[in-house]
């Protein structure tokens, strides 16, 4: 049996990759000028990211700055509609200070002109994430 792998798919993986490696320049080209980031909870980087430059500059610069440059996310899966998006599953990892994170999650990506338009972030325990990264304000 051959495997064809989606377009959609292929770029959600692109992403993933270049998130590992921190390559924010490709993450760029991969998103529309107003691609938002929806983030569940009530922590510090919880919220929504509007615009690519408050995407990664914001959301992405605060992920890495939080975990000492330790958060890492390992993809399980990549499901396409066919008709513009894409779910993922995956599991994150991270460390702050003297405790670490270990949880499950998943993304659901809205592709508009083959672009990520649109990121919905949902994750297995909210409150423990919340505990995680914390109330106070970012800065």
């Amino acid at each position: 049996m051959t495997h064809h792998e989606h377009p959609h798919a292929a770029l959600v993986r692109r992403g993933y990759e270049a998130f590992g490696k921190g390559d924010m320049e490709t993450l760029a080209g991969m998103m529309t000028g107003d691609c938002t980031q929806h983030v569940p909870g009530e922590s510090r980087i919880s919220g929504h990211y509007k615009g690519r430059d408050s995407v990664l500059g914001d959301y992405y610069r605060m992920l890495g700055e939080l975990s000492g440059g330790t958060m890492r996310v390992e993809l399980k899966g990549v499901y396409v509609d066919g008709r513009g998006h894409v779910i993922t599953t995956h599991r994150f990892f991270a460390e702050r200070g003297d405790r670490g994170i270990e949880m499950d999650g998943g993304l659901f990506f809205t592709l508009v002109g083959d672009k990520i338009s649109d990121i919905d972030e949902c994750i297995a325990d909210i409150v423990e994430a919340n505990s995680f990264w914390g109330q106070e304000a970012a800065g």
